[in-house]
């Protein structure tokens, strides 16, 4: 089997869609072309009202959903059913209602003017569609959470006080969904309707000028020629890719079918080279600048611009990456791998002669937002870049086909973000309507009995359990109404807060029993799925230890003084790079159970800030280093007697 082949099978087993031809091939490569223009239009001309541009934009990626996905996985045929084209033509008509009348909707005071039957019956529609929907491309996880929230709206007033509310009729419950900016048309489903599908977008137009090539030749020949260095091209290449790409699962298909036969032919194990591609593509989602979009999201919640969250993210994602890079390194030392052969490799001034202007629109779109333009400009501009780009570069020049395809990518790669906006709708309305976000954080703050840590550990786990079911924008969003008010309750920064649940979200891709980032390396190494996802926890260590270091150390995300920034980012980095030896079981050479734990200790400690525990920690870590020494001239010296 191809290694193309064998990418594809790997994309087709994750998302289950249809492969349909003919005419209804070309409606859908019409829908998805008029979506992006539609979104192309605004970003120049501006964006229309709320309810408006977000009904709009839940219409175009509703009838995509229904062209695209079958209604089953056991019944994928390649063509658009009878009940599909309905449930489209409701799609217009329900969600139609609410673009033709969206300023009028928003011109009503809620509550208290009555809704038409007309407007009733389309937000009851719109709701079982969007579900639906919901269904067909996130999973029934997210459905079940959404009905069991509904459940509570309705019957809540019958818990008691702990847990129930006042009670609400179901106009007033289809008044809150539908009919504000509070549920399905929120925040969140506006992030995506403006900012995260533009970003998208370009990052379909800088994929089809082949700077996916570009970034891979790049890592390749950088690092392909030093020790273990096929995996720490996958590094590279990956959070180069990752963060244009947005999708951990699309990363590690796209960079992977190169990185991982090259780590193979290294000398690297399947599992540990799958785990290796999982990891660098799911950290691409937490790399500025861009972050995979997913970031605009934390800013409109913060209400900061872009920009902040992307500089406070750095140094934690730096420190993601460094980890992962040592691990890689002391692997390669035990296993006393080589790098690539030069002649084996691009030759590096060549790569950059042919491709350097490819970091040309990332630069524009730093720029511009930098200097305070909205991220719908800063990405309509990186896109024209990318156009003019592809002209000098000498990967790939776009002409109108490529457009038109990039146009076309761009929209179906949003479908899956749109619907989970929309869908965490349901839950954010349910939330804001009847205020058990704040019993939800109380109950968490009175278990935990006021203890950061054990809120913070409890935090983690509901963020990871809802990431496995989950896209991380949807899991992200559920966890701002739950705990993030719980965590700055208890003092934690907003910052720190909305990172904390948004790393663990992520995570859920490398982690069992889901770990879909590594099911898909797996595939593609020809390696065991849990022998891979644990490779992948173990490589990601960093991932699970970074949150908790910039909680207590707000330093990491430039919260303090210049000196005080400086000193916990070079103690964090140093306590990383034990921590990866620990981990490895290596570092001036095997690791003993006793070094082990003593440097773990050691790098532990270091993660809490403060001069007494940087030096306690210091401390530790130097009886490890003597010890190990120590035990290395003995060795030596044991050799050399038995030569003599």
């Amino acid at each position: 089997m191809s290694q193309n082949v064998s990418t594809r099978n790997v994309e087709e087993e994750i998302v289950k869609t249809r492969n349909i031809e003919g005419k209804a091939k070309l409606i859908l490569s019409s829908v998805a072309i008029l979506m992006s223009i539609f979104h192309i239009y605004t970003s120049i001309f501006g964006v229309f009202d709320s309810i408006v541009q977000r009904s709009a934009h839940l219409t175009f990626a509703l009838v995509l959903t229904f062209l695209i996905y079958p209604i089953s996985n056991k019944n994928k045929q390649n063509k658009v059913s009878v009940l599909d084209w309905i449930l489209i033509l409701l799609v217009m008509g329900s969600l139609g209602y609410f673009v033709v009348n969206g300023s009028a909707i928003a011109e009503r005071i809620s509550y208290i003017q009555e809704i038409s039957t007309w407007g009733l019956v389309a937000g009851v529609v719109a709701g079982v569609l969007l579900l639906e929907a919901t269904r067909r491309t996130i999973g029934n996880a997210l459905v079940i959470i959404i009905l069991a929230v509904l459940l509570y709206a309705f019957f809540g007033q019958y818990l008691g006080d702990t847990f129930g509310h006042q009670g609400f009729t179901f106009m007033w419950i289809i008044d809150h969904l539908f009919f504000t900016t509070s549920s399905i048309y929120s925040v969140a489903l506006g992030v995506s309707a403006t900012f995260i599908f533009m970003f998208v977008l370009f990052g379909k137009f800088l994929e089809l000028t082949g700077a996916g090539k570009f970034f891979i030749d790049i890592a390749n020949s950088a690092m392909g020629k030093y020790r273990g260095g096929p995996a720490k091209t996958a590094v590279v290449a990956s959070s180069l890719m990752g963060s244009i790409s947005g999708s951990a699962v699309a990363n590690t298909v796209s960079t992977g079918s190169i990185t991982i036969p090259l780590m193979k032919k290294t000398g690297y194990k399947s599992s540990f080279a799958g785990a290796v591609e999982a990891v660098s593509s799911t950290g691409g989602q937490i790399m500025p600048p861009i972050m995979g979009a997913a970031a605009f999201v934390i800013a409109s919640y913060i209400g900061v611009p872009f920009i902040e969250v992307a500089i406070g993210a750095l140094i934690p994602a730096i420190l993601y990456y460094l980890c992962l890079f040592f691990q890689i390194d002391f692997r390669s030392k035990k296993l006393d791998l080589r790098g690539v052969s030069k002649s084996e490799l691009p030759n590096l001034k060549k790569v950059l002669r042919d491709g350097y202007l490819y970091f040309l629109p990332l630069i524009v779109i730093v720029f511009m937002l930098v200097q305070g333009y909205s991220p719908m400009r800063a990405g309509l501009l990186g896109i024209a870049s990318v156009i003019v780009v592809s002209f000098l570069a000498r990967y790939g020049k776009m002409n109108l086909k490529i457009i038109f395809k990039a146009l076309d990518l761009g929209a179906r790669a949003m479908i899956e973000t749109a619907v989970a906006c929309a869908a965490a709708g349901f839950i954010i309305g349910v939330v804001s309507l009847t205020g058990i976000g704040l019993k939800f954080s109380g109950i968490i703050i009175n278990l935990a009995g006021e203890n950061l840590l054990l809120v913070l550990i409890f935090t983690m786990i509901t963020s990871m359990i809802l990431g496995m079911g989950l896209p991380t924008v949807a899991a992200y969003i559920v966890q701002v109404s739950l705990t993030v008010p719980a965590l700055v309750e208890l003092g934690v920064p907003v910052m720190a807060a909305h990172l904390f649940i948004f790393y663990f979200a992520i995570l859920a891709n490398i982690t069992p029993p889901v770990a879909l980032a590594s099911y898909a390396a797996s595939g593609i190494a020809n390696s065991n799925p849990i022998q891979t996802s644990v490779a992948s926890i173990r490589l990601g260590i960093a991932g699970f230890i970074i949150p908790f270091m910039f909680v207590y150390g707000n330093e990491l995300i430039l919260i303090g003084n210049i000196f005080e920034i400086a000193l916990a980012v070079t103690t964090a980095i140093f306590a990383i790079y034990i921590f990866a030896a620990v981990v490895e079981g290596w570092w001036l050479g095997k690791l003993n159970i006793f070094e082990r734990f003593i440097m773990a200790a050691g790098s532990i400690t270091m993660i809490f800030p403060g001069l007494l525990t940087d030096l306690l920690g210091l401390i530790l870590i130097a009886v490890a280093f003597l010890t190990q020494k120590s035990t290395m001239k003995f060795k030596i010296d044991k050799n050399s007697r038995k030569i003599g």
